[in-house]
């Protein structure tokens, strides 16, 4: 990305601050698409038709929203679109945690699921209606604790609560979030991690389930499984996350970037980025190419 077109904002946080939050009611969305060091965790109420994004994934929300966001380099913003609340409610808390070292307390057993929680979120984690209500009032309380002990314990709370609630979505793509691939399977594990470096390369079923000595049709049903996705769907996933970033971070052309991630035409790709991205590469850099701030 032109570096002209990216702005330096100082974070609320000082060096010795854990936690920031911000509870606002307004009518519109404004702040331009962004990334800071910071986690976020923000909710939304009230702002049905709202678009979020967060890396390159976009989705229009309904009455309620929570993600969490926990990578320092995952470009995020809400934004109008449709929505037409007088009063939306914004509840964002921005906190710094060091969670990847090895002598951390998040990786000791007690936060074991929140650490989990906080490697999924690097891609943006989305939670489900259940978790939301289940923090709802603990969210809305958070900003009128004046004794900044009793602000992080809330917090702390929040977080291991929605911890343990199921149906949490990754938002952004390994890919273009620059996330190591994740899986409970090294068979699994083995073959993301292949796609991964040969993701340029032609693919073939026989080729993958070779290396995890499967029959195709048993590594299919197991790689589906255990993915939520059939093969090629996830293979086709891979290159638009590198295709998204290469539009963001890159001047080349669209079919250069076509056939730089293992497209074989261009009409195939813009295709198939229109129909899981919403919208087509041009307009996708378009969007990325408004002002951004790093926070």
């Amino acid at each position: 990305m032109n570096q002209s077109k990216v702005l330096h904002e100082i974070t609320p946080l000082a060096d010795h601050d854990f936690m920031y939050v911000a509870d606002r009611h307004k009518k519109e969305f404004t702040y331009p698409i962004h990334c800071h060091e910071i986690f976020e965790l923000n909710f939304v109420e009230n702002a049905t038709g709202c678009r979020r994004t967060v890396g390159d994934s976009s989705e229009v929300i309904g009455q309620y929203d929570l993600v969490l966001i926990t990578s320092p380099d995952l470009e995020h913003v809400w934004e109008q679109y449709e929505c037409q609340s007088e009063d939306i409610h914004e509840v964002t808390v921005q906190f710094f945690v060091d969670f990847d070292d090895e002598k951390s307390v998040w990786q000791t057993n007690p936060f074991s699921p929140v650490y989990k929680m906080f490697m999924r979120a690097k891609k943006g984690l989305a939670f489900p209606m259940a978790a939301i209500m289940q923090v709802y009032p603990m969210i809305i309380h958070l900003s009128e604790i004046k004794e900044g002990f009793y602000a992080a314990r809330e917090l702390m709370t929040i977080l291991y609560e929605l911890s343990k609630q199921d149906g949490a979505r990754e938002l952004a793509s390994s890919a273009f979030a620059k996330v190591e691939a994740q899986s409970d399977s090294r068979r699994v594990l083995k073959v993301k991690n292949y796609i991964e470096e040969h993701y340029r390369d032609e693919l073939r079923l026989g080729q993958l389930s070779n290396m995890v000595g499967m029959t195709d049709s048993a590594f299919s049903r197991f790689f589906k499984q255990r993915t939520g996705k059939n093969l090629n769907e996830y293979i086709v996933d891979v290159r638009l996350g590198h295709a998204a970033r290469l539009l963001v971070d890159t001047t080349h052309t669209v079919a250069e970037i076509c056939y730089e991630t293992g497209f074989n035409t261009v009409c195939n790709f813009n295709r198939l980025f229109k129909k899981r991205k919403g919208c087509n590469p041009t307009e996708f850099r378009d969007k990325y190419r408004k002002t951004k701030i790093i926070v």
